[in-house]
């Protein structure tokens, strides 16, 4: 058995609040260390945001379409001398998207050099040259952001001042549009170069330059598919965490956590549960988090105040489908890009207009993973980004079973045409879903908008700073959104923790 990198007293307990991804990694790696760990949820599955539904036969995910740099996973079983392969099959997803515009031009990301060149060739090969040189960027952004910055507390004002030379040298003011656009010209590959920060709730025109890491991210470690279903990688971790002698409660939301001045002391659920824990983590939405279950302390009330005035990232709306058929033209993952690109997200991200056309997002998992559908059938998920509440507060109600309808349209005609006579079973998810399954502050997917205002130290802690044994992790705290920074959040949190309880 690998030895824990910190030495604990076997006494020492926390807990957990939330089963995500982020609070299911933190609690594993307490639990390797030594720490009696408590994971406490209040859905009946765990999951957090990766949860699914099965209906008649079909398994749908809800939450991430795939798996980036799987080693960030797998080292939460070497932990403790244990193999995710043991728990968990990956499956590579080859293209990792395919891009379609309205023109019939189409484009496949994947991590092959020769067919990628070939794909920037049939767009511009001019751009040969240029993307080469985004390459060298992006991989640099991926060792001093992804391999550096990401894995560090941000504290304080100093540990920011540290990271600004670094900062300044990749001009990470600038947008990751605007950064690509000065390596290529071909608009249609600036859009298949920069289009991956809305998977983390981010605005390719605004986001900050450091997520053109995602390129290389994406190119060196693969994107890949847990057999079953993300709900299995899931699982998997649940499995990983109760074999090393972890606690799961499930169906049972905290209700408030109680402090003894500065410092929190127990979680109290609503079914009158009530844990002590020398330290207290919550997985949960930030402004829930200290708004609701930090309402009786006056940090709580205050953090929740400012948080709640800085940007957020949109809401999804979600349209799931199973379908008889197969459909082998059609890859694990497409872009249907509308007519329009930086105005369709100015008026996403800043206007909150739900625009006559869209972008979407088909998940297709059935291609890698046929056992999710019965037999001759296919499952779908249609993606499309939509304002929070907070900037479009209209009755979803209402509006939620016209705009489901008119993305089938939109599949109809570019994808599938007999599409409404193959459908055997659908739903849709909108964004008050997220906000009462999940408690999102304005029905927010990604938490905060990834903004270099929002970076950083920038960003809520790791480590609360009045109530010294409270901490976050998960996209709401750094470095953010998406499956590997979340994972990464939980590695620093458990840092802090280990050093604080050690």
């Amino acid at each position: 058995m690998t030895p824990a990198p910190h030495a604990a007293d076997r006494t020492k307990s926390a807990i957990v609040i939330g089963s995500g991804f982020g609070g299911l990694a933190l609690a594993i790696r307490l639990q390797s260390a030594g720490i009696a760990t408590t994971v406490v949820e209040a859905r009946e599955r765990p999951g957090g945001c990766a949860g699914y539904r099965q209906q008649d036969g079909f398994t749908f995910d809800a939450g991430p379409t795939v798996v980036t740099d799987p080693d960030c996973l797998a080292e939460l079983w070497r932990l403790s001398g244990h193999d995710m392969a043991q728990d968990v099959t990956l499956d590579p997803v080859s293209p990792f998207y395919r891009l379609s515009w309205p023109d019939g031009t189409q484009f496949d990301c994947s991590a092959d050099d020769a067919t990628l060149r070939q794909e920037i060739a049939k767009l511009d090969s001019g751009d040969l040259p240029g993307y080469e040189r985004f390459l060298d960027y992006s991989g640099a952004m991926m060792q001093e952001c992804y391999q550096h910055l990401a894995r560090a507390p941000f504290l304080d004002m100093r540990a920011m001042a540290r990271a600004l030379p670094a900062l300044i040298q990749s001009q990470a003011w600038r947008s990751v549009h605007s950064i690509v656009s000065g390596f290529v010209g071909n608009e249609k590959l600036r859009q298949a170069l920069s289009f991956q920060t809305l998977l983390i709730g981010g605005n390719p025109m605004t986001a900050s330059a450091i997520y053109a890491l995602i390129h290389k991210l994406e190119k060196d470690t693969g994107l890949w598919w847990p057999r079953g279903g993300i709900n299995r990688l899931v699982a998997a971790m649940v499995t990983q965490f109760e074999r090393i002698g972890g606690t799961l409660r499930l169906g049972d939301p905290v209700a408030h956590i109680e402090t003894v001045g500065d410092r929190a002391s127990a979680v109290v659920t609503r079914d009158g549960w009530r844990g002590e824990a020398d330290a207290i983590a919550s997985n949960a939405d930030l402004i829930h988090s200290y708004g609701t279950l930090l309402a009786d302390h006056p940090r709580g009330r205050a953090q929740a105040e400012k948080l709640s005035r800085k940007r957020w990232s949109p809401s999804l709306f979600m349209v799931h489908f199973g379908i008889k058929g197969t459909w082998p033209g059609i890859p694990h993952h497409m872009v249907l890009f509308g007519p329009r690109y930086r105005e369709l997200l100015t008026d996403i991200f800043q206007h909150g207009v739900l625009s006559a056309d869209f972008s979407l997002y088909l998940h297709h998992p059935t291609i890698t993973d046929p056992g999710l559908a019965p037999d001759g059938c296919s499952v779908f998920t249609a993606v499309a980004p939509v304002p929070h509440m907070g900037k479009l507060p209209i009755d979803w109600a209402e509006m939620g079973p016209l705009y489901a309808e008119r993305i089938l349209d939109e599949i109809e005609r570019r994808l599938i045409p007999d599409i409404r006579a193959r459908i055997v079973t659908r739903f849709h998810h909108a964004p008050p879903d997220f906000a009462a399954d999940l408690h999102a502050f304005r029905g927010s997917a990604f938490s905060l908008e990834p903004l270099l205002t929002q970076n950083g130290w920038l960003r809520p802690h790791n480590r609360d700073d009045v109530i010294s044994n409270l901490y976050l992790v998960g996209a709401g705290t750094h470095p953010g959104a998406g499956i590997p920074a979340v994972v990464g959040s939980a590695r620093i949190t458990a840092r802090l923790m280990l050093d604080d309880l050690a």
